[in-house]
């Protein structure tokens, strides 16, 4: 087959977009709850335990079913778990618009979790069979990711003009046309594919799976906001213990839910790999927050401001970076982007309590810019380097590999935070102080603005002052960390990829052309 008659047309763009809407709609899903939370505690009065479920639970299943509806895509057919996805989307966020009790609320989130899960694999799994042209490919990938990341972008800011004129269930109404025009567009413009040959689901791998995943990311959430407690390191041990059930079953089986073969593909580990790496360092965004709002005094509204030119140079950077790497080896590219993101760390680490918001702001750009590449360009070669079959699979473990990540980050870039924090801010804590307002003090930077607000104008200041301070040289040390992280997977990518050529340029036309990419990482085996 020819290269021209590899090359998508304008039906193949067209699905493109009824793909990439979605995406829009799940990342937007993730952030809008935060300024909705208020009020939907207030008018469900709902206690704080249920509004951190409310919150929670949508990541937990999102995170928990990925690995299951990736692989189930590849047997059943790939549009038609996404189309069964989509409906089960509009149904959950008419049933979380019109909650009349924080349990409801909180079943709907978890069933838009899972119906979350289908989509992201689904959709990429498709890219990869709509679009076989290499890099028509990697820019499809590209442009899905810029929507992906947008929604992010998007969601505070589309949740704040709904919230200030309609109730706070109209944030969930918001999926439902979208969702209506992908059950529509849907089975005109997608492709159906479905691996012939493949095996029934194992139920023993599925419960396996989720008593993995579900108890280790909620440990890893636990530890990030209360600290070592047995509770949660109890929750990660379990977690860690079905985890090897899980693999040893899956090396066992004949038809495995994860095929784990695929990580022995150079090209494929390694980007698992980056991947991972990079995305432990996205909790920097919480302390970029933290900082504009509780040391700088920024309302929630101008903190996003200045955290916005930060995230259109992530969106800017997955979106060319397919297209720059189709003239660069993808192995100089992200090593020369990540280069940039720790010369971001360093400028991080260079903010005061009354100084270098420029600084700062310039540093995040750098930071999200230089790390662009590696996500961009790790689902162009794990989709690539995976057989057309696994593609579904593929993406789920490379999405799983991102929502542990993020979670562990938060856990330990957070618990670095404190720890320093904590050592750092004893020494403001006026004497005589009551041991209540003392420990909110010691606890966190928000605690002891608080306390403040009650004592005596001297007091508060040198409480105010000294846990400002405090907190930013937490921020420097997380930045330092996140910086050799960065310089770390440049070695990484270095070793493991040094071989992959420019996307779409092959030695030689691919037997198979939906796996174009992947033959230019089997050269490493070679």
């Amino acid at each position: 087959m020819n290269r021209d008659t590899m090359l998508a047309g304008l039906r193949e763009w067209i699905g493109l977009a009824v793909l990439a809407l979605p995406a829009l709609l799940v990342s937007i899903d993730l952030s809008v709850m935060i300024l909705a939370l208020p009020h939907i505690g207030a008018d469900l009065g709902a206690d704080s335990a249920e509004q951190l479920w409310m919150i929670d639970i949508y990541g937990f299943m999102l995170s928990g079913f990925l690995i299951t509806m990736g692989t189930l895509g590849d047997r059943i057919g790939r549009r038609k778990l996404l189309l069964i996805g989509g409906a089960a989307f509009v149904a959950a966020s008419i049933a979380a618009a019109f909650s009349r009790s924080p349990e409801m609320l909180i079943a709907a989130r978890a069933v838009l979790g899972i119906a979350g899960a289908t989509l992201s694999p689904s959709s990429l799994a498709l890219i990869g069979n709509m679009f076989r042209e290499p890099k028509q490919r990697s820019l499809a990938i590209g442009i899905w990711l810029v929507c992906s990341m947008g929604g992010m972008v998007l969601g505070p800011v589309v949740g704040g003009i709904l919230l200030a004129h309609f109730w706070w269930g109209s944030i969930f109404l918001l999926g439902v046309p979208v969702m209506l025009m992908l059950l529509i567009a849907g089975p005109l413009l997608l492709p159906e594919f479905r691996h012939a040959e493949s095996g029934r689901l194992d139920p023993a791998s599925v419960l396996l799976s989720l008593g993995a995943i579900l108890p280790l990311i909620y440990g890893l959430k636990q530890i990030a906001k209360q600290g070592l407690e047995i509770a949660p390191l109890l929750c990660i041990a379990a977690g860690l213990a079905l985890g090897a059930l899980f693999v040893s079953r899956q090396r066992r089986l004949t038809s495995p839910l994860l095929d784990l073969r695929m990580l022995s593909i150079p090209g494929f580990s390694a980007a698992l790999g980056g991947m991972f790496g990079t995305t432990l360092t996205g909790a920097t965004m919480l302390f970029v927050a933290q900082y504009l709002q509780f040391v700088r005094g920024m309302s929630p509204l101008e903190s996003g401001l200045y955290m916005i030119p930060g995230v259109i140079g992530s969106m800017v950077g997955m979106f060319f970076s397919p297209l720059i790497a189709r003239r660069i080896r993808p192995a100089r590219l992200i090593g020369a982007g990540l280069l940039v993101s720790a010369a971001g760390c360093l400028l991080l680490a260079q903010a005061g309590v009354a100084s270098g918001l420029a600084i700062l702001v310039i540093g995040y750009i750098l930071f999200n810019l230089g790390a662009a590449p590696l996500p961009s360009l790790s689902n162009v070669l794990v989709i690539g380097a995976a057989p057309p079959e696994k593609a579904g699979s593929a993406a789920s473990m490379l999405q799983t590999s991102g929502e542990f990540a993020f979670a562990l980050g938060i856990a330990v870039l957070g618990s670095v935070g404190t720890v320093i924090y904590r050592g750092q801010v004893a020494n403001a804590i006026p004497s005589g102080l009551p041991t209540a307002a003392a420990h909110a003090s010691r606890d966190s930077l928000p605690g002891a603005i608080a306390v403040a607000e009650g004592l005596p104008d001297q007091l508060g200041t040198a409480l105010l002052s000294g846990a400002r301070e405090a907190f930013t040289v937490g921020m420097h040390a997380v930045a330092a960390v996140c910086g050799a992280v960065m310089l770390s997977i440049i070695f990484l990518v270095a070793t493991r990829l040094r071989h992959v050529r420019p996307i779409g340029e092959t030695p030689s036309a691919p037997a198979n052309p939906a796996s174009a990419t992947g033959s230019s990482l089997a050269e490493e085996t070679g």
